[in-house]
C-alpha cells in the first residue's frame, strides 16, 4: 500500500512540476539574446521533476511497483518460467523458435565436418594412397548412416508408435490444461499447499535473527504457486519435464542403422589397434568414429515423421500463453529486467619474491608476450590478424534480414540431404557463413583496453557535449538533469563496476558502459561551463550583426567552451585508463587490466611492470594526441 500511495505522489509530482514550469515559460518575458547563460539558473520545480524521475526510475527497475501493485506477479511468473523452461528442449528440436529442425542442422553440421575431413585426407602429404583409401570409405560409410535415418520408409513402426503415443501425452495436457479446474487439486491439497505458502513467506521476504541482526533467509522470489494460476502452469511444468523425458530417450535406431554403425565402429577399432596414437592416420580415423557417435546419439528423424508432434506442442504453447492473460503486460512492462528467470527448480529476480625484476628478463618476456605463439593465457599482447570480411559483414548485419524473407529455410530429404534456397543463402551472408577475403585487423590485450577506452570516450563526448551545451543555455535543462548528474557524479567508478558487470557481462559491454558513465559526467560539466561561461558581450556582439540562434551557438558559444571541452576529454581520458584496469581487475578474459590481476596471484613481477609501463605509454600516447589537437582547434588559447 505504501509504495502505491509514493508512486502515485511521485508521478503527481512530475505531472504537475511539468504544467508549473511550462506556464512559467509562457508568462515569463522572453530573452532577447539568445542562449544568455544567466536563463539557465533552473528552478525548485525542475528539481522536483528531476529527483522524481530518477526515484521513479529506480522504483520501476528495481521491481518495487510491481511488488506494490500485483505482489503476487512474481510468483505466478516463476511458474510461467518453469513451462517456459520445461518447453524449451522440444521446441529446440522444431522450426518454432528455431529457424530450422534441430535434424536438418545436425545433418548439415556433420555433413560438413565429414567433408572438411576429406578434404584434410586428400592434400595431406603425410598420409600414402592405401590410408586416404581406407580413410576415405570410412568417411563414405558415416555419411550412409545419415539416410538410414532420415528415410521414412525404415522408420520403425514401435518407433513411431512411441512418438504418437508422446503427441497424445502433449494434446492431452493442452486440453486439460484449459480446463478451469486443472490440476485438479483436492480440498486437503489445497489447505497443505496455502499452509506450505504462508511457511515460505512472500515476495522479498527477509528473515532476521532476533538481536543479532543477522540475515537468515532472503526469498527473491516463492517458489511455491500461491495462486490456482500458478499452480495450473506449475503443474504443467511438471508434466512436461516428464514427456521431454520420454521423447529425449526415444532414438530412431532401426535394424540397418544398427548394423551399419556397428560394423563401421568395428571396422575403425580394427584400424587403430594396431596404429600408434599420435599417428596421423590414427587421430582422422578417431575423429571420424566420434562424428558417427554424435549421428547416433542425435534426435534425427525422417522429415514428415514429427510433424504432428510440432503441431502439438504449438498448440500447448498458444494454449499457456493465453492462459497468462494480463500476466503477460504485467510482464512486459513492470519487469523491465526481463522477467522472472528459471533457474533449474528455483526462480530469481534477476606471493612474495623479487619485486623489481631485471631490465632484460623484462625485456624478454614482454617480447614473448608480443607472439601471437606464446602470448598470455594464449593471447598475444598485440598483433594483427587475418580476418574474412565475410565475418565483418555477418557482424554488422542483422540475422532477421533472413527472417524477414518470404518462404521457409530449406529441409532436409528423406535422403539426408539439404538443398540450400535463396532464403538459406541469404541466411549464409547475414551469418557470415562465407568467404571472401582476409583483411589485417588488431587484436591482443593492449588493442583490448585500447578499444575500450576508445569506445567508451568517444559516446561520452557524443552525449555529453550536446548536453552540457543545453544545460548550459537551458534552466529547464541544467534544473532536471543537475540532480541525476550530482546524484551519480561523486561516486566513484570502482562502487559501480560490480554492479554494470554483474548486469552487462563481463565482456566489452559492461566495461564500455562503465567507461562511457566515467566520461559522461566529465564532459558535461566540462560543456556546461564553457557555455555558461560565454561573455555576454560576445553574443550581444553578434546578435547585433544579425547572426541567428543557430550561427550564434555554433560561431559563439561553442568556440568559447571549446578549450573546456578539450580540457575535459583530457581530464576523461586519465579516468577511463584508471577506471579500466581496476574494471579489468574485477571481472575480464581481455586486457592489460586482467593480464596484471592474473600475474599478480602468481607474483609475476616481470609482468607486472610490463603492464604499468604499457597503461603508461597509452595514456602518454592519448595525452600527446589531444595536446597536438587542442594547438591545432584554439590556437588563440592563452594568449589573450
Amino acid at each position: 500500500m505504501l509504495t502505491q500511495i509514493v508512486t502515485f505522489l511521485i508521478f503527481f509530482a512530475v505531472i504537475g512540476c511539468i504544467l508549473y514550469g511550462r506556464r512559467l515559460i509562457r508568462t515569463e518575458k522572453i530573452d532577447a539574446v539568445f542562449g544568455n547563460p544567466e536563463r539557465a539558473r533552473g528552478g525548485t520545480h525542475w528539481v522536483i521533476v528531476g529527483s522524481s524521475f530518477l526515484l521513479l526510475v529506480w522504483l520501476y527497475y528495481s521491481w518495487d511497483i510491481a511488488k506494490g501493485f500485483y505482489p503476487k506477479s512474481a510468483n505466478e511468473l516463476c511458474q510461467v518460467a518453469k513451462v517456459n523452461d520445461s518447453l524449451l528442449g522440444l521446441k529446440y528440436q522444431f522450426p518454432i523458435e528455431e529457424r530450422e529442425f534441430k535434424s536438418t542442422a545436425q545433418i548439415k553440421k556433420e555433413n560438413k565436418n565429414l567433408k572438411q575431413i576429406l578434404e584434410e585426407i586428400k592434400s595431406s602429404d603425410e598420409l600414402n594412397s592405401q590410408q586416404k583409401t581406407i580413410l576415405s570409405g570410412f568417411i563414405n560409410k558415416t555419411s550412409q548412416l545419415i539416410p538410414l535415418l532420415t528415410n521414412e520408409d525404415l522408420l520403425e513402426i514401435d518407433t513411431q508408435k512411441k512418438i504418437d503415443e508422446i503427441t497424445g501425452k502433449i494434446n492431452l495436457l493442452t486440453e486439460n490444461f484449459q480446463k478451469p479446474n486443472y490440476p485438479f487439486e483436492t480440498e486437503q491439497e489445497y489447505k497443505d499447499r496455502q499452509k506450505a505458502v504462508g511457511e515460505e513467506g512472500g515476495w522479498g521476504i527477509v528473515k532476521v535473527s532476533a538481536g543479532t541482526g543477522s540475515i537468515e533467509n532472503t526469498i527473491e522470489v516463492p517458489l511455491i504457486p500461491a495462486t490456482n494460476r500458478g499452480l495450473k502452469f506449475h503443474t504443467a511444468a511438471q508434466e512436461l519435464n516428464l514427456i521431454s523425458d520420454e521423447f529425449f530417450k526415444l532414438r530412431n535406431h532401426n535394424p540397418q542403422f544398427k548394423d551399419k554403425i556397428k560394423e563401421l565402429k568395428d571396422e575403425i577399432k580394427s584400424y587403430r589397434k594396431d596404429l600408434d596414437s599420435e599417428d596421423l592416420s590414427s587421430n582422422y580415423a578417431k575423429n571420424i568414429v566420434k562424428i558417427a557417435r554424435r549421428i547416433e546419439f542425435a534426435s534425427i528423424y525422417p522429415p514428415n515423421a514429427l510433424d504432428k508432434m510440432q503441431n502439438a506442442i504449438i498448440k500447448f504453447d498458444n494454449a499457456q500463453k493465453e492462459a497468462q492473460g494480463g500476466l503477460r503486460f504485467i510482464d512486459i512492462f513492470l519487469f523491465p529486467a526481463g522477467t522472472i528467470v528459471a533457474s533449474g527448480p528455483s526462480c530469481s529476480e534477476q606471493g612474495s619474491g623479487r619485486w623489481l625484476p631485471k631490465p632484460s628478463d623484462t625485456f624478454n618476456k614482454f617480447v614473448l608476450m608480443l607472439k601471437p605463439s606464446v602470448g598470455y593465457k594464449d593471447i598475444p599482447l598485440l598483433w594483427i590478424d587475418m580476418v574474412d570480411v565475410s565475418k565483418m559483414i555477418g557482424f554488422l548485419l542483422p540475422d532477421w534480414i533472413a527472417d524477414i524473407l518470404p518462404g521457409e529455410y530449406p529441409v532436409h530429404t528423406k535422403d539426408g540431404i539439404v538443398k540450400q534456397n535463396f532464403k538459406g543463402y541469404v541466411l549464409k551472408i547475414v551469418t557470415g557463413d562465407f568467404k571472401l577475403f582476409k583483411v589485417p585487423v588488431p587484436y591482443g590485450h593492449i588493442w583490448d583496453s585500447f578499444l575500450r577506452v576508445f569506445l567508451g570516450l568517444v559516446f561520452g563526448i557524443l552525449i555529453g557535449v550536446p548536453l552540457g551545451l543545453f544545460m548550459g543555455l537551458n534552466r529547464f535543462a541544467k534544473g532536471f538533469f543537475d540532480p541525476l548528474i550530482e546524484l551519480y557524479r561523486p561516486v566513484p567508478p570502482l562502487a559501480w563496476a560490480p554492479l554494470i558487470i554483474s548486469v552487462l557481462g563481463i565482456d566489452n559491454t559492461g566495461k564500455v558502459f562503465l567507461l562511457f558513465m566515467v566520461s559522461l559526467s566529465i564532459m558535461i560539466i566540462s560543456a556546461r561551463a564553457g557555455a555558461s561561461g560565454t561573455q555576454l558581450s560576445k553574443i550581444h556582439a553578434a546578435h547585433s550583426l544579425g547572426a541567428s540562434k543557430k550561427q550564434i551557438l555554433r560561431y559563439v558559444i561553442f568556440p568559447n567552451s571549446l578549450p573546456e571541452i578539450l580540457t575535459g576529454i583530457r581530464v576523461a581520458v586519465g579516468m577511463c585508463w584508471g577506471t579500466l584496469v581496476a574494471a579489468e581487475f574485477l571481472a575480464g578474459t581481455t586486457g592489460i587490466g586482467f593480464v596484471e590481476n592474473v600475474a599478480k596471484k602468481y607474483f609475476q613481477y616481470e609482468v607486472i611492470w610490463i603492464t604499468i609501463f604499457i597503461m603508461g605509454m597509452l595514456g602518454l600516447l592519448f595525452d600527446v594526441t589531444l595536446r597536438k589537437i587542442i594547438d591545432k582547434t584554439i590556437p588563440w588559447r592563452g594568449k589573450g
